[in-house]
């Protein structure tokens, strides 16, 4: 699964890397420790301009009953994503891009004595886009609540050591068919939703202090030495 992940660039970083028009912003600020719940800057195409915008993580359909069910839905996994009818629409008609430079997963230490954070990057430490779908839902009492998943895939070699799942990360190419509403061959989409390649990634430890939502510094994104991290936890103790 994807269930924390980072954007730490300055909002001109991202307005060029994303070619978001001038005239769609959003207040936008480094975060180390974006959670599912959440307020996160998403990109969609509106035929003519990419546009930048908050959307909710953990997606509540637009034929929900009530919005209950967005905690377990903050992840869709691309091998069933035609099929679910939570997601069958929004592949075919809502999809966006989820910015980011890093995203955190867990890692079982060895002899199983607990699970130590980790931080994936690209190797060059450059931003990238996470593969999204979106939809919106009309509550009873008139508000519009607009949601979004992150799409997951099988992990990569890299990821295989540390978790069972990774996030999809279009590579860039892809990234404005992905964006493209007119796009609705679902085969062309689901044949973009492949884990990167492990080359191109790296993975270094971080803090345990990323494990609570509360944190949200740089601290959370660093790299530590795991002796050191687990000396300071027992002083803390």
């Amino acid at each position: 699964m994807c269930g924390r992940y980072t954007i730490t660039i300055s909002l001109e970083e991202l307005l060029l890397r994303f070619h978001i028009d001038g005239e769609f912003t959003l207040y936008h600020r480094p975060r180390y420790n974006i959670a599912p719940g959440q307020l996160v800057p998403a990109i969609i195409n509106d035929g003519r301009h990419n546009r930048i915008g908050d959307l909710k993580w953990g997606l509540v359909p637009s034929w929900a009953k009530d919005e209950s069910g967005a905690s377990r839905m903050i992840n869709a996994r691309a091998e069933t994503i035609a099929e679910k009818p939570a997601y069958r629409q929004p592949l075919e008609r809502k999809r966006c891009l989820i910015p980011a430079d890093g995203f955190y997963e867990w890692k079982k230490k060895e002899g199983g004595t607990g699970k130590q954070p980790m931080r994936i990057t690209l190797r060059d430490e450059a931003p990238f886009a996470l593969a999204g779908l979106y939809d919106i839902w009309l509550a009873p009492d008139g508000r519009k609540v607009s949601t979004c998943t992150i799409v997951t895939t099988s992990p990569n070699e890299l990821m295989t050591d540390i978790h069972d799942r990774m996030p999809v990360i279009l590579r860039p190419e892809h990234e404005s068919v992905w964006l493209d509403r007119g796009v609705r061959d679902v085969r062309l989409l689901q044949d973009m939703l492949k884990p990167y390649p492990a080359e191109a990634m790296q993975a270094y430890p971080v803090s345990a202090i990323v494990g609570n939502v509360n944190n949200e510094g740089p601290e959370c994104a660093r790299r530590i030495d795991i002796g050191t991290d687990a000396m300071n936890a027992k002083r803390k103790a």
